[in-house]
C-alpha cells in the first residue's frame, strides 16, 4: 500500500453560507426593522420641517436627532447580528468555511441588486450629509435653546422673548464663532442634557460669570464702542403707593460719552470702554459683587491702583489674584434675560395704560400681590387674582361694582408680569441675578463709586450723582403727568400753519435758510 493510500483524506470543504442566509436572524432582522423605520419616519419629518413656516422644536430633535440616531443603531444591529450568527454557525460546524459574496456582472440580477444597492448608499450619503448640517443648524437655533427643555430654560427664553436683543440668536452671544467655542459650547450642552435627564441640573440656573466670551466677540459685533454718543437725553417716571398712585418724573441726561478721542474726548459712562483707558479689578465672590481692588491705567500709561477701605487686599493677595480687564458685560451683565423687579413693571404698566392709573392703590396692591411667595405658578395666578378682587370688594365696593372691566384687566396684566419676571420651579425671580446696570435696585455702578475705594497717594473713585448724570427737573403730581401728553411744537420762526409746510421744504441739510 503507497503512503498516498495510507494517508488520511481530508474532509470536505462545505460553505458556511451566504450574505442572504446570515442576514437571517433575529438581531439583524431587528436591526432592519428599526432602519426601515427611522428612516421612512425621517423622510417624513424631514418633508414637514421644510415645508412649515414655523416648525416646533420637537420636528428638528426628532428628524435631526433622534431619528437618524435610531438609524444608526439598526444598522449596527444588522452588521452585529451577522457577526453574531456567523460566529454561531462557525461553532456549531467547525471544519467548514466561510463563502463571501461573490458579484458578477454578467448575470442581470447581480446587476440589478448592486445598482440599487449603490443607488441607495449614494441617496443615504446625501441625506447624512444634510441632516447633519440641518441638525448643526437646529442645535444652533433660538428654539433648540429655549423651547426644547420648557421647564429648565423657562426664565431665560421668557426673559429674551421680551429683551432688546429678542431678535439675536442664542449662539450668537453663548457660542459665536470658531471651531473652539463651537466644541466648547457643544461639550457643556451634552454635561446640560445629562442633568435634565437625571433631574439633577441646579434651581435656579447659575449665570456663566467667568466662562463668557470676550464682549469684543459678542456684543462690538453690533455695537461700536469708538462711536461717541454724548449725553442721552432720560426720563424715569415712578407712581407712589399712596391711593392715587401719584406720579413722579425725572428728567436728566446721562452722560453716556465714549472712549476714542478720535471720536469725541474720553469721558463720560463710556470712559470705562478699554479704548483709551484700561480698567481691571479684582472681585471677591463669584458674581463679582464686591470689588476691593480696581486698577486705572490711562492713555499715557500711568497706573493708580484703588483699595477699599474696608477690605484692603495685601500685595500678596493681588499678585495671586487675577484681575479682570473691565469690558461691556461688567455694566451690561443682563443685556438680554431682564427680570424687571415688580416695582418698576408696574409703573411701567401705569405709564403705558395698561394698569388703570384710577384705580385707588392699584400701585400698592399690585406690587404686594406680585412679591408674596408663592409655590408654583398656578399658585400664585390664583393668588394674586383673589387678593386683588378681594381687596377691592372689601375697601371699595362701589368701584368693584362700577369698574369691574378695569379690575379684572389689572388683574390679568399682573398676572402676565408675575409669569415674566417670577419662576417659582426654578427657585428664580427679579433678586436672583444682579443687575449692573444703574444702582437702583442692585449697587451697580456703586460697587467701585461707592467713595470708599482710595488709591496710595488720596485720590478716590467719587459717588457723586453728577460724574454720570446731570438732573434736569423733577416733577410730582398730576401736573407731571399732564405734561406727558406733549404741548405744541413752537417753531423759532413764525410759519403760520405747520401742517402746511414741510420741514425739509426748508431744511436741506446744507446752508440754514
Amino acid at each position: 500500500m503507497s503512503p498516498e493510500e495510507s494517508s488520511p483524506q481530508p474532509k470536505p470543504v462545505r460553505p458556511l453560507g451566504g450574505v442572504r442566509v446570515l442576514f437571517r436572524n433575529p438581531i439583524s432582522l431587528v436591526g432592519a426593522a428599526l432602519t426601515l423605520v427611522s428612516l421612512a419616519n425621517v423622510l417624513f419629518l424631514f418633508l414637514i420641517d421644510i415645508t412649515s413656516e414655523k416648525p416646533t422644536p420637537y420636528i428638528g430633535i426628532l428628524a435631526y436627532m433622534v431619528g437618524p440616531s435610531i438609524l444608526i443603531l439598526g444598522l449596527v444591529l444588522i452588521v452585529l447580528g451577522i457577526w453574531y450568527d456567523r460566529r454561531r454557525r462557525r461553532a456549531q460546524r467547525p471544519g467548514t468555511t466561510l463563502r463571501y459574496l461573490h458579484i458578477d456582472f454578467n448575470d442581470p440580477n447581480q446587476r440589478g441588486t448592486f445598482a440599487f444597492f449603490f443607488t441607495f448608499v449614494i441617496v443615504f450619503i446625501l441625506m447624512s450629509v444634510v441632516g447633519s448640517y440641518r441638525a448643526y443648524e437646529f442645535t444652533d437655533s433660538v428654539a433648540f435653546c429655549g423651547q426644547l427643555c420648557h421647564s429648565v430654560m423657562a426664565p431665560e427664553y421668557t426673559a429674551y422673548q421680551l429683551s432688546p436683543h429678542a431678535r439675536v440668536a442664542c449662539v450668537d452671544c453663548h457660542v459665536g464663532s470658531g471651531a473652539s467655542w463651537y466644541v466648547r459650547s457643544k461639550l457643556s450642552g451634552a454635561r446640560q442634557v445629562i442633568a435634565v435627564t437625571f433631574n439633577t441640573f441646579p434651581r435656579p440656573i447659575p449665570t456663566p460669570v467667568h466662562n463668557l466670551r470676550p464682549a469684543q466677540d459678542t456684543c462690538e459685533e453690533c455695537h461700536w464702542p469708538r462711536k461717541f454718543y454724548g449725553s442721552q437725553f432720560k426720563v424715569f417716571t415712578h407712581f407712589a403707593s399712596d391711593e392715587k398712585n401719584t406720579p413722579r418724573q425725572i428728567r436728566l441726561l446721562i452722560k453716556t460719552g465714549g472712549g476714542d478721542p478720535s471720536t469725541g474726548a474720553p469721558s463720560g459712562i463710556h470712559w470705562h470702554m478699554n479704548i483709551s483707558n484700561e480698567i481691571s479689578y479684582i472681585a471677591s465672590d463669584d458674581r463679582r459683587q464686591v470689588i476691593p481692588y480696581v486698577r486705572a491705567k490711562d492713555m499715557q500709561g500711568r497706573i493708580t491702583e484703588y483699595m477699599a477701605k474696608d477690605a484692603p487686599l495685601s500685595k500678596e493677595q493681588i499678585e495671586k489674584a487675577s484681575p479682570h480687564r473691565m469690558d461691556c458685560v461688567d455694566c451690561h451683565n443682563r443685556p438680554t434675560h431682564i427680570y424687571v423687579p415688580p416695582d418698576r413693571a408696574v409703573d411701567e404698566s401705569l405709564l403705558t395704560g395698561r394698569l388703570d392709573v384710577s384705580l385707588p392703590f392699584i400701585k400698592q396692591q399690585a406690587v404686594a400681590v406680585l412679591t408674596n411667595p408663592y409655590a408654583t405658578t398656578e399658585a400664585a395666578m390664583e393668588g394674586i387674582a383673589t387678593d386683588l378682587h378681594t381687596f377691592y370688594l372689601t375697601k371699595y365696593p362701589e368701584i368693584d361694582k362700577n369698574k369691574q372691566d378695569n379690575i379684572r384687566n389689572a388683574i390679568a396684566e399682573v398676572q402676565r408680569i408675575y409669569k415674566s419676571t417670577t419662576f417659582p420651579e426654578m427657585k428664580l425671580d427679579w433678586k436672583t441675578h444682579p443687575n449692573n446696570i444703574g444702582h437702583f435696585y442692585f449697587p451697580g455702578c456703586f460697587r467701585c463709586h461707592d467713595g470708599q475705594h482710595v488709591s496710595a497717594d488720596g485720590r478716590m473713585i467719587r459717588k457723586d450723582c453728577d460724574i454720570c448724570h446731570t438732573v434736569l427737573n423733577q416733577q410730582e403730581g398730576a401736573t407731571s403727568m399732564a405734561s406727558m401728553q406733549g404741548v405744541a411744537f413752537q417753531h423759532p420762526v413764525d410759519l403760520g400753519d405747520l401742517t402746511q409746510v414741510s420741514c425739509n421744504d426748508c431744511h436741506t441739510g446744507g446752508v440754514s435758510p
